[in-house]
């Protein structure tokens, strides 16, 4: 093939027709199409530019408009035959988007705040109160990579020193970049609507999710008021469940592992140690424990 400028210059002569050489020349000197002839140069002929000028024409009005043909795609030119052909692709805003829109329809959030979405792990500051727990979640992540049956860690600490938003955080790094499907669920306010269920007989498609989820993350156990029913027949099965399966699980609490079991012997209407023993023996197969302290974190968030 001639060299490209010497083909642009015949084209547009040979179509002197005043605003369509105009239209012409906008769209062959155009710095992409140049480019895109210029490393085909070995495939393309004058006759193949020319019968191709109403593609060439479109790629480059697409680009300079703000009305797209889809939006969220460019275009993009290829060789289809004898042909200069055009295909829309998604730009890399819209992959970017499409990336975090399926991320969020893996992590399930429940009774928590749509905001954890939004949490990003690298960006959580490293400080001496939080270097022990988040250089655990770190190998945590490293072997999940690896083995999908990893310990999970159990966050106790007091209120407000960031133990739900660091696990956000993990949260939104397994759901980005492991494509697994993780449920993020405000124990209180669950076992506290779990009333809700009998009304369309979905407790135990509820209870199934949470066994079964690749990633569970408990927040705030031990602030719900437990009867014998929902500790035994539906905290416990959960539990159970993960543990047979050996599914990651995290927690975070305002009670370290031993307060947390004095916690689950009082329910309503009895006390039951051996029952909540053999609970809390679920709890440390799945998780281990890790003290998260420093201040409280909770208003520099809003």
């Amino acid at each position: 093939m001639e060299p490209i400028d010497k083909v642009i210059k015949k084209i547009v002569k040979e179509r002197n027709l005043g605003d369509e050489q105009s239209l012409i020349s906008q769209a062959l000197h155009d710095p992409d199409v140049q480019a895109f002839l210029t490393a085909n140069a070995n495939k393309i002929d004058q006759k193949m530019v020319q019968n191709s000028m109403s593609n060439l024409y479109e790629y480059y009005s697409q680009k300079h408009t703000a009305n797209k043909v889809m939006a969220g795609y460019a275009p993009q030119l290829f060789l289809n035959g004898k042909v200069i052909d055009i295909r829309y692709v998604p730009t890399k805003t819209k992959l970017a988007q499409d990336r975090k829109q399926a991320a969020e329809r893996r992590l399930q959030l429940i009774d928590v705040p749509t905001r954890l979405h939004d949490v990003s792990l690298s960006e959580i500051d490293v400080n001496d109160d939080r270097k022990q727990v988040l250089t655990l979640i770190y190998d945590f992540l490293r072997k999940y990579k690896q083995d999908p049956h990893v310990q999970g860690l159990y966050l106790s600490g007091d209120y407000g020193v960031g133990k739900t938003y660091i696990l956000a955080g993990l949260a939104n790094y397994v759901v980005t970049n492991m494509n697994k499907n993780v449920v993020f669920l405000h124990v209180p306010t669950f076992i506290a609507g779990l009333a809700s269920h009998f009304d369309d007989n979905s407790l135990q498609s509820e209870i199934r999710r949470l066994s079964e989820c690749d990633l569970l993350i408990l927040d705030d156990i031990g602030a719900e008021s437990l009867s014998q029913w929902s500790r035994d027949d539906v905290l416990g099965v959960i539990l159970q469940a993960r543990m047979d399966n050996v599914l990651p699980t995290f927690f975070s609490s305002n009670l370290d592992m031993e307060a947390l079991e004095s916690h689950f012997e009082e329910t309503r209407n009895a006390t039951d140690p051996v029952k909540a023993r053999r609970l809390m023996q679920r709890v440390r197969f799945l998780a281990k424990e890790v003290v998260v302290s420093g201040p409280d974190i909770r208003n520099s968030l809003h």
